[in-house]
């Protein structure tokens, strides 16, 4: 069976939206782990809200090592709004069903990990139906002070198993965890 990785960038307070505002430094080590856990990426879950945000952006963006992964992934988009998903973005797929059966198809399917990458509601939703099987987060030293949290009371009590973590020059703290 297929993980679901979720990997995500969140401040010291827990802040996990819009990095570019409160993480100030990405040095080699923060792009040579991204680099590491999406090596094992071949689909991607994304959010309505994320994909809209994305559409103009990566399909131009020089920005690596994530541009050439995610403009090359096919990119599932869970979304309520019935309107057709913008733009011509390569590899998009508007997902079929409701979270819990189109995941586990995906995971029982061929392929390597599937990855959840921004799609704060998505990783939300993803949780709290014990759907993802690693967390790999990258901890900035950092206050945000405002933005949407990840972890929220939504999500179940759980124990995960810590499976790597280290820190880079600049005090980001790479940490992976994977459900028992």
């Amino acid at each position: 069976m297929r993980d679901v990785v979720l990997y995500t960038l969140l401040s010291l307070d827990g802040v996990a939206e819009e990095p570019g505002n409160w993480m100030f430094e990405a040095d080699d080590e923060v792009f040579a782990n991204l680099a590491s856990v999406i090596a094992t990426q071949d689909d991607v879950l994304l959010g309505r809200g994320t994909y809209d945000y994305w559409v103009d952006y990566w399909p131009s963006s020089d920005v690596q090592p994530f541009a050439d992964f995610i403009n090359r992934t096919t990119k599932h988009v869970f979304t309520s709004d019935p309107a057709p998903l913008p733009g011509r973005w390569a590899h998009t797929v508007p997902a079929d069903d409701s979270l819990l059966p189109y995941v586990n198809r995906l995971r029982a399917g061929p392929g390597a990990d599937i990855g959840v990458h921004g799609s704060i509601g998505l990783a939300r939703d993803l949780l709290a139906a014990d759907l993802v099987d690693r967390l790999e987060l990258v901890l900035v030293p950092t206050l945000a002070g405002t933005g949407r949290h990840l972890l929220t009371e939504a999500v179940n009590l759980r124990r995960l198993t810590l499976t790597k973590a280290t820190r880079s020059r600049t005090g980001a703290v790479f940490l992976a965890y994977r459900r028992p």
